[in-house]
């Protein structure tokens, strides 16, 4: 079981804390982290893209000109797809790109993510408290440079929603903030650092316990 410091907010130590072995010490498993990121991708697809074909489009289907005679080429309906305005030719329409995954499949790969972070150095930090008592972006900063994390891409995971501490991040760059019931493998995986909130590691002590 891997032990860690505890960081108060100035960046001085609170304590030692272990980082439960059932969510940051097991195997990785490659295939289950790689489902769930590509699920995590492919479901951030709008596909919302849509184009209207010759029976879509707003024009009569009157014929423009008799058949023959005119000198000019036979024409059916102006929403001919070779006529200026007219439909499109298998164009985009819209798609569902939305993938179910099992959840046994997404916590393995959660886990797997966490592990792999954890088995890096200082990769992990836990902090005390993160519950701000008013919205200041400098004091964020400042928190960030204090532990160590100013300059990578960071993911904050808290307990639950602590909004002065959000409105104080929200404007620093590479910082996401989130609490850890929302986080998902490929959140973790785009972190360079991950800062826990010693409160989560706490109740997932309990639920390992269970």
């Amino acid at each position: 079981m891997k032990q860690v410091s505890v960081l108060k907010e100035n960046g001085e130590k609170a304590g030692q804390i272990d980082l439960p072995e059932k969510y940051f010490g097991i195997e990785p498993s490659d295939s289950a982290v790689y489902y769930a990121v590509n699920a995590t991708l492919t479901n951030r697809r709008q596909g919302n893209a849509n184009t209207k074909d010759r029976g879509e489009v707003n024009y009569s289907n009157r014929k423009p000109w008799r058949q023959k005679g005119t000198g000019r080429a036979r024409a059916g309906s102006r929403r001919s797809p070779i006529w200026r305005g007219g439909g499109t030719i298998f164009g985009p329409k819209t798609k569902d790109y939305d993938v179910r995954l099992p959840r046994k499949v997404r916590r393995k790969a959660f886990i797997s993510a966490l592990s792999a972070r954890a088995a890096e150095e200082n990769a992990v930090v836990v902090v005390e408290n993160l519950d701000f008592d008013q919205p200041k972006t400098s004091r964020a900063v400042a928190l960030l440079d204090s532990l160590g994390v100013s300059g990578f891409k960071v993911l904050v995971m808290v307990d639950e929603n602590r909004p002065t501490a959000w409105k104080s991040m929200r404007n620093i760059d590479r910082v996401m903030m989130k609490t850890f019931a929302e986080c998902n493998a490929y959140d973790v995986l785009l972190a360079d650092k991950l800062v826990i909130e010693r409160s989560v590691i706490e109740k997932l002590e309990r639920a390992g316990d269970e």
